[in-house]
Formats: structure tokens, C-alpha cells, sequence
């Protein structure tokens, strides 16, 4: 059997066949059912240990109608933030005995809209979820409701359905940010800023406008870039104020990436950073730390947030528990200053 399935996913099937059993034993086996006698339920452990047998959790669901997995709909996974969220996540579900089920959504509407729907089809207990950068409808989120499936928001929430759900202070992390800078001799300070209808980014704008307000520093029109929190929309947006005739003297990114493709672009053009240009980002990527100069960023505390907002979901799915309840959290950030905002010279 090992030869013929060495590259293969084994099944009750095949430890069926081996053992000349039938597969309802091996399965009863496997859940240490009494009715099995000592010796079968340990052969077949023992088997199935040996050819390391994975039981298919999505089949078990369907068949009992409704399984122990949470759906979870993310941006994207290679975001640390997102990773994370998940790890904190599964720490506690794993512990109560639930299994995850991610999809990505790859900042796309019409891929949320199928995630949703997927994960609909798979009979999952819960969907929690952080919005898409194209997501302005919430028909497919209201869906949920009249599915009996409970929806929960992280990060990038949805306001139009209300449902629990933990988030950072992202204005205050922004006024934190921005008043570093002001602090650190920075005064023209340009925000390049995330869609507006995105909650965490709408928010991280207040709290550079409040900070700069509150420093009597009046804010030009174009002093607000709204780009792409990735590394081009930072590149784009240095080529754009790097011609202006009053240059800014500091930037403050709505994400990591963003403030990566300022560090990246200012280097080409010689411009020093933080004596030319001073750059604060916001997520705290692990790259931060390491390129030169290091990055000053704000925490968004993401495996906190994943653990909270599991538990939240815990919380509800007790028996004699209302659907109607709504628990919101709100993270305290923290900002790590680095090399890249610091300038002795200011």
C-alpha cells in the first residue's frame, strides 16, 4: 500500500481495503467509537498513523449538514498583517476544535463575491471576513444573514451590516504618526491616503488632517494623494511630488508598501532620507526593521486581533445565544519609530 499511495491523499477506503475491513469501521475506528473492539481501533490508528492519513473535514461537514470550520476572506496572505491575523486566529479555534477555511480575495469585488459563495456551498459555521478594495455592494455580505451564518469583520469592516468585529484605532495611529514628524521639525507633510469608502483608510486620514490641524499646519489640496497601498502607488506618487516647485518634506503612507516605494524611489533620485525626506508608514511589515533606513510604522497588533475576534466568535456560537449581538473592539496602536523619521539635523 505504500508504494501504490506514496504520492497519493489516502482514505478511509484504502485502510479499508488493507485491513479487509469496511470503511464505516475504520471511520467509527478513528473516532475511538466503543462499539469497536480495543484491538481494530488500535490496528487502524496505527495504520493510518503510518501511511500519515488526513481526514477530509470539508466531506464530514457536508455530510452532517454543518462542521466545525470558520470561514475567514482576507485580502491577501502574503501581507504579514494578514498572516497574523490568521495564526491569532487559529491559536484559539484549534483549541476549540475548529478547523479554518481561507480564501483570498485578491483585493477583487467578483473574488469576494465567489469566496462567499464558496464558502456558503461548504456549510462553514462563520465568515469572518476584511473587506476588498473594490467592495462598495453589500448584497453578498447581507446574504449571510438569511443563511443563518454568522459574520464577523476584522480590520476593514463593513458598516452598511452590522456585525461584531475588531479593529484598530487607525485614526489615532495616524495622529500619532503624523505628529512624530511634526515633533521631529516636519511641516509639509503629504498623506498618500487609501480609498476613502475603505474604513481603516477614511480613518487614517482624519487622524492626519486632526494632527496637523491641532499643530496649526494648513493642509494643500494636493498634499492628500490617494494611490495603491503597494509598492508602485508609493513610486508613482514620489515622481509626482518630487516635480512639484515646493517640494514636501515628509510623507505619511496609509501602508508599509506604499512608504516602501517612496524609500525606493527617493533613493534613484538621490534624496535623502530622513535629512530630505522624512517617511512613516503604517502596518509594521517585517521589512520595516531591516531596510535602510528602517521604517517607522504603526502596529496594528494583528495576532491580538485574530485571537479577539475568534473569541468573539466563540462567544456567540454558545448555546441560548441571541443572533442580534454585536461586540466591537478597537485596538490601541502603537507606534515604532525608526531611522527613516528621525532627523537631527531638523
Amino acid at each position: 500500500m505504500q508504494e501504490n499511495h506514496s504520492k497519493t491523499h489516502i482514505t478511509i477506503h484504502d485502510i479499508a481495503r488493507e485491513l479487509n475491513i469496511s470503511a464505516s469501521t475504520v471511520s467509527r475506528a478513528l473516532q475511538n467509537n466503543p462499539r469497536i473492539s480495543i484491538h481494530t481501533r488500535t490496528t487502524v490508528r496505527e495504520l493510518a498513523q503510518k501511511y500519515n492519513y488526513q481526514p477530509n473535514v470539508l466531506a464530514s461537514s457536508l455530510r452532517k449538514g454543518q462542521g466545525n470550520t470558520v470561514g475567514v476572506i482576507i485580502p491577501r496572505i502574503n501581507r504579514n498583517f494578514f498572516s497574523n491575523v490568521i495564526g491569532g486566529m487559529e491559536e484559539v479555534l484549534s483549541d476549540a476544535g475548529y478547523n479554518l477555511m481561507i480564501c483570498q480575495t485578491y483585493e477583487k469585488f467578483n473574488k469576494e463575491v465567489a469566496a462567499v459563495q464558496t464558502l456558503i456551498n461548504a456549510r462553514v459555521n462563520a465568515i469572518i471576513m476584511s473587506l476588498s478594495m473594490e467592495t462598495r455592494s453589500t448584497e453578498h455580505i447581507r446574504h449571510l444573514k438569511n443563511k443563518n451564518i454568522r459574520l464577523l469583520f476584522f480590520d476593514r469592516t463593513c458598516e452598511q451590516v452590522p456585525s461584531s468585529s475588531v479593529t484598530t484605532d487607525d485614526e489615532q495611529g495616524a495622529f500619532l504618526a503624523v505628529k512624530h514628524l511634526i515633533d521631529n521639525g516636519y511641516r509639509k507633510i503629504v498623506h498618500i491616503a487609501g480609498a476613502d469608502h475603505i474604513n481603516i483608510y477614511r480613518n487614517r486620514k482624519n487622524g492626519y488632517l486632526r494632527a496637523m490641524r491641532e499643530n496649526g499646519i494648513d493642509v494643500r489640496k494636493e498634499w492628500i494623494m490617494h494611490r495603491g497601498m503597494v509598492l508602485e502607488g508609493g513610486k508613482e506618487a514620489f515622481q509626482t511630488f518630487s516635480s512639484w516647485d515646493e517640494r514636501p518634506d515628509a510623507v505619511f503612507c496609509a501602508g508599509d508598501y506604499a512608504a516602501l516605494g517612496i524609500i525606493s524611489a527617493a533613493r534613484q533620485k538621490s534624496v535623502r532620507i530622513p535629512e530630505d525626506l522624512g517617511v512613516v508608514g503604517f502596518s509594521n511589515e517585517p521589512f520595516t526593521e531591516f531596510i535602510e533606513p528602517s521604517l517607522t510604522s504603526v502596529d496594528q497588533k494583528g495576532e491580538e486581533m485574530g485571537r479577539i475576534v475568534a473569541g468573539q466568535f466563540l462567544k456567540q456560537s454558545g448555546e441560548n445565544t441571541p443572533d442580534e449581538i454585536i461586540e466591537t473592539r478597537i485596538l490601541k496602536p502603537e507606534l515604532l519609530i525608526r531611522a527613516s523619521s528621525v532627523c537631527k539635523t531638523k
